[in-house]
């Protein structure tokens, strides 16, 4: 091992011994902390940010510096520490990226404030690649002849080959391709499923109305159905993926884990469904919707100031419907 390495395993376990840190002990520890990882290996520091994730205490300089490193360091920090604030989630959430945004999803403890901020995420799914450095030394600055008329001929030929591949594309539509069409997030695809873990139907409705852009009544009546059939239609016209939506659908309907055949009951009732079907189904539901109850002005759901709001999480009856009274609302089991 590294002797940095070794100062900095030594610096964090001198400090994981301090039952109650001072104020001056917190401001040392802060100071000599991030020198001392970033002059550290990699395996060092997984090492040092497990350990500092089970501490009751640290900086919340610290905490923040080790929450914004990349994913694969900064994970079980993410996941256990209870020295972040819900203010440093949300920042992080919002300024690291998705893959730091769904670590915090798995968090054993949310509270309203986050999760209604990671409901509003969007992230940007195509990746984007830096443009090279010496661009200058790789492309003239005057174009030659030649060089036009390459160019010339290089996009007479490209627009010749997208429109065989739009004309194609109307006969056969690849099954990936939902340009246009209304797809989930990866975060609201997360919280769907945390959900419907958890049992937590009033929760579930909510990001299920904002990823749907409709009213909560529709989320409502599609939860209702104890059959399971709309909410199955609407996590396929939604695209999502089958082992997450079997999972939600035998959570939330009890009668869908049963097998026949050596099939659950969920994976048939899936399996029978068409996607394209299915999301033309959504969105006929979306436009009944808007007729009905008229887009209201955003207001965040836990807001103090919002008054009475018929989007507050409230019981919503499936086949699992044991209740069981959780802080002030009640959770299906």
């Amino acid at each position: 091992m590294r002797k940095k390495d070794v100062v900095l395993m030594a610096t964090v376990t001198s400090f994981e011994s301090l039952p109650y840190p001072s104020r001056s002990e917190l401001r040392q520890f802060a100071e000599l902390f991030a020198p001392l990882f970033s002059a550290s290996s990699e395996e060092a520091r997984r090492d040092a940010v497990a350990a500092l994730s089970q501490c009751k205490t640290v900086p919340p300089a610290v905490a923040f510096f080790i929450a914004s490193q990349p994913i694969a360091v900064a994970a079980p920090f993410l996941t256990s520490s209870t020295c972040l604030s819900d203010d440093a989630l949300i920042a992080i959430a919002r300024t690291q990226g998705e893959a730091h945004a769904r670590t915090i999803v798995r968090r054993e403890a949310l509270s309203p404030t986050v999760i209604d901020a990671l409901v509003g995420l969007r992230y940007d799914r195509n990746t984007r690649r830096d443009a090279p450095e010496n661009l200058d030394a790789l492309v003239p600055r005057r174009p030659t002849p030649e060089m036009v008329d390459e160019a010339e001929r290089n996009t007479r030929e490209e627009l010749l080959r997208n429109r065989i591949k739009a004309l194609a594309g109307h006969v056969d539509r690849p099954a990936a391709d939902r340009l246009g069409l209304r797809n989930l997030s990866p975060i609201q695809e997360a919280l769907l499923v945390r959900f419907a873990r958890n049992r937590e139907t009033g929760l579930f409705a909510t990001v299920l109305a904002d990823t749907l852009s409709a009213s909560r009544w529709l989320s409502e009546r599609i939860l209702l159905d104890i059959s399971g059939q709309q909410l199955a239609a609407t996590l396929k016209g939604l695209a999502m993926e089958k082992d997450d939506a079997l999972f939600i659908l035998q959570r939330l309907y009890d009668h869908l884990a049963a097998e026949q055949d050596g099939v659950t009951r969920s994976a048939s009732l899936w399996d029978g469904l068409d996607e394209d079907e299915c999301g033309k189904r959504v969105e006929a539901w979306r436009r009944a919707d808007s007729y009905t109850y008229p887009e209201p002005q955003h207001q965040p759901m836990f807001a103090d100031n919002r008054g009475e709001d018929s989007r507050e999480p409230r019981v919503i009856r499936t086949t699992a419907s044991a209740r069981k009274p959780l802080t002030g609302l009640y959770r299906v089991r």
